[in-house]
């Protein structure tokens, strides 16, 4: 039974608003700590658009407006709040993107660039939580003779676990996945699955993917979502297998969407 302890995040009566479009309607929703929850639905329902309130993203562009709250715990804040710095809450809650996104810099100040922002530059902890961060991403042992060099130098599956390990590095409470692995071949796909199933011992995850077979994979709850609303959500294999609404069954069997 899941106990409040057990919940990082609580969504309540979450509306967005791209200007006059109303894109995301009355979603109520609990994030449980440490597990991975799997958003899924057709192209356009809302998923990125409900991923990316989560660290503020929408803030970056005019006209978009939240009602509603995401309550963050233990600290009992609503991240979506105009008092909250959105810059801080992207620092608690990481994103990697659906394309490997490095900066032009070092394998090295890629990881190391959210420390850098936050002031931290001894050399010790940086290098110290590099490593840490490399090797919770799997990449430690392929990179650590070359942590100089360009991280255009890596493959694109190298490069999407570099940007894993640069949202690992300032200790994020939530991870945020937006189709992680669409740019990337089946090895690659894999190794990031398997990463994700590792992650979540450390962080609470919120993954968007158009693969219905990766959400049965590596997600423990999903929520499909169809038209800006949350159709059905609850654990993975009663989704996938035991489905409670009709349009959940007919996206799960590839009937539409």
């Amino acid at each position: 039974m899941t106990t409040t302890d057990d919940i990082k995040a609580q969504v309540k009566n979450l509306n967005f608003y791209y200007g006059d479009v109303h894109a995301l309607k009355n979603i109520n929703l609990s994030i449980e700590r440490r597990k991975v929850t799997a958003l899924i639905g057709p192209s356009g329902c809302g998923k990125t658009t409900f991923l990316r309130c989560f660290n503020r993203m929408h803030d970056l562009y005019p006209n978009n407006k939240y009602e509603g709250e995401i309550i963050l715990f233990p600290d009992n804040i609503n991240i979506i709040s105009p008092a909250i710095d959105p810059i801080e809450i992207r620092m608690q809650i990481s994103m990697v993107f659906q394309k490997p996104n490095p900066f032009p810099k070092s394998i090295y100040e890629n990881v190391a660039y959210g420390l850098r922002v936050r002031g931290i530059n001894k050399r010790q902890i940086l290098d110290e939580k590099v490593e840490k961060s490399l090797r919770g991403a799997a990449l430690w042992d392929e990179v650590k003779d070359r942590l100089h060099n360009l991280a255009f130098d890596l493959s694109g599956g190298q490069q999407q676990r570099l940007c894993i390990a640069r949202a690992l590095a300032t200790d994020p409470r939530i991870l945020l996945f937006d189709e992680p692995t669409s740019a990337l071949d089946p090895t690659a796909t894999s190794k990031i699955e398997e990463l994700i199933i590792e992650l979540k011992t450390e962080v609470t995850i919120i993954i968007v993917t158009h693969n219905m077979q990766q959400a049965a994979r590596v997600s423990d709850y999903t929520a499909f979502m169809y038209l800006g609303e949350i159709i059905e959500f609850g654990k993975t294999d009663k989704i996938f297998t035991a489905p409670s609404n009709k349009l959940t069954e007919e996206y799960i069997t590839g009937r539409f969407g």
